[in-house]
This record gives structure tokens, sequence and C-alpha cells, in this order.
């Protein structure tokens, strides 16, 4: 990819420059899940494992499961509410788009139970569903106006990505 766009023209290309973070060890992906009482959907904890813990990959990339984020970046807010205690162990309570707070007035935009893994850029996000009956998708979630839309299995997802030039 990095050699077929060389001058960085893809959306997000800038930023992650087609590098990978180095993969993580299984120790390091256990310590995550019992600090946070999940089991990672198969297809991203093997990524992490196996791949990569972030890097290169839709619009912004991929953050780094570990990595910590700057305090001036957006993601920092979400991604410090996403390591609070039960955040993840509870079960993400959607199982089809949901319409976000400004269309559905004070109803519930719960986003627990998924982890934040990419910015897209104006406010909105990648998630990945981490507990309940849609864990292992990755769920875009534009808070202020379009709300929370389904999407694949993180495998298929990313490679979706890869094949897309």
């Amino acid at each position: 990819m990095a050699q077929e766009d060389p001058d960085r023209r893809r959306f997000g290309s800038a930023h992650h420059g087609y590098r990978l973070r180095p993969p993580l060890a299984e120790e390091t992906v256990r310590v995550f899940e019992r600090q946070h009482g999940v089991r990672l959907p198969a297809s991203y904890r093997s990524f992490v494992k196996d791949v990569a813990d972030g890097g290169a990959g839709p619009d912004y990339g991929l953050l780094g499961l570990t990595g910590e984020v700057d305090e001036d970046e957006a993601l920092y807010d979400l991604r410090e509410e996403g390591r609070r205690a039960g955040f993840l162990s509870t079960p993400f309570p959607h199982t089809e788009a949901w319409p976000g707070p400004g269309r559905q007035g004070d109803a519930d935009y719960s986003v627990r139970g998924s982890l934040v893994i990419g910015e897209c850029g104006c406010g909105t996000f990648h998630r990945l569903v981490v507990t309940g009956r849609n864990a292992g998708q990755v769920w875009f979630d534009d808070p202020d106006w379009g709300g929370l839309t389904p999407g694949p299995d993180f495998r298929n997802w990313y490679s979706a990505w890869l094949a897309a030039t």
C-alpha cells in the first residue's frame, strides 16, 4: 500500500504512514483481558497478537490496545472511558443501528461493551464491540449526527480496507 501511495494521498495515510506497530505478547493480551473482565473477540485478539498492536488501518489508523493517547487528542476521553472498571465487561446494548441522542431525545446512547479502535475524523469513530450479542463487529460511531451503525466482523472490516485501493 505504501508503494502504491508514496505521496500519502489516501485518507489518513499521512497519519499512520502505512506502518504497523509490533504485535503484543500473549501475556500482555491476557493481562488486558483480566483487568477488564473480558475475552477479546477472536479476530481482533489474533490481530493484536499475531499481526500488529495498531498502526495502519482505516481512516487515521488503528489504536493500539495498550498504547497511550495524548491528552490533546479527541480520542483521549473515549480511551479513558473505555478503561473504566466495568465499561468493557458490560454487554453492548445495541443489536441494530441506533440513531443517536439528537434523534432520540434523552434516550440512552450507551456504548458500554465497546472499545474505540480508530478515529474517522470530525468526531466520528470506529468501535469494536467486545461484549454482547454483536461481539466482534466494528460499529461506526457518529454521536452528533448519525448515531451507531453496525458493521462487519473485525477481520472482514480490516480486510475490506486492505482491498480498497
